[in-house]
């Protein structure tokens, strides 16, 4: 990229917030960074919301934005705002767009936080159909033996007539 070229790329300081984090948000910015031949990268940031420093021109950052919205939408991010601010310094970022992932342990123990809960939740709930199954196997189970019960009584009976008419015709 010559000097002319740098010119016109000024650097940009995104901020999104929402619920965009925890749901493979960054891969999502990530890729459409690459699609668009932005420099820069994306990271997480304490307060839950996701910063993005790039570089690019006006029109190109504005597209790119949307794109952000528009597709992380798809993917279950909820975007409460997107703030961006045009950085009044050039930094020499990364050519390739990419994820930061100084903070991926602090990630992962988020997450796995999330599906501990998720798990006691769902186990609870098993516990809870699972009872309520039984009872209604139990239910079904005591109305199929009153009803052999009947039937069987009904079988005696009849098998007590056969035997009286068997016994008649030994007879005659």
């Amino acid at each position: 990229m010559d000097y002319k070229d740098r010119l016109m790329h000024k650097c940009h300081s995104i901020i999104i917030t929402g619920k965009v984090q925890d749901i493979g948000f960054r891969s999502i910015v990530e890729h459409i960074g690459r699609s668009f031949g932005l420099p820069g990268f994306v990271f997480n940031s304490k307060d839950g919301s996701v910063n993005i420093l790039c570089s690019g021109e006006d029109t190109v950052i504005d597209n790119f934005k949307q794109e952000i919205k528009a597709r992380g939408t798809e993917n279950g991010a909820e975007i409460a705002g997107i703030k961006e601010q045009t950085l009044s310094i050039n930094i020499n970022l990364p050519e390739n767009f990419t994820k930061a992932s100084a903070d991926d342990d602090i990630d992962i123990g988020r997450k796995l936080d999330k599906a501990n809960l998720l798990l006691k939740t769902g186990f609870n709930n098993l516990n809870t159909d699972l009872n309520a199954g039984f009872n209604k196997l139990t239910d079904m189970l005591g109305t199929f033996i009153v009803e052999q019960k009947v039937y069987t009584r009904g079988q005696q009976e009849h098998n007590t007539r056969l035997e009286a008419i068997l016994e008649k015709l030994a007879n005659k």
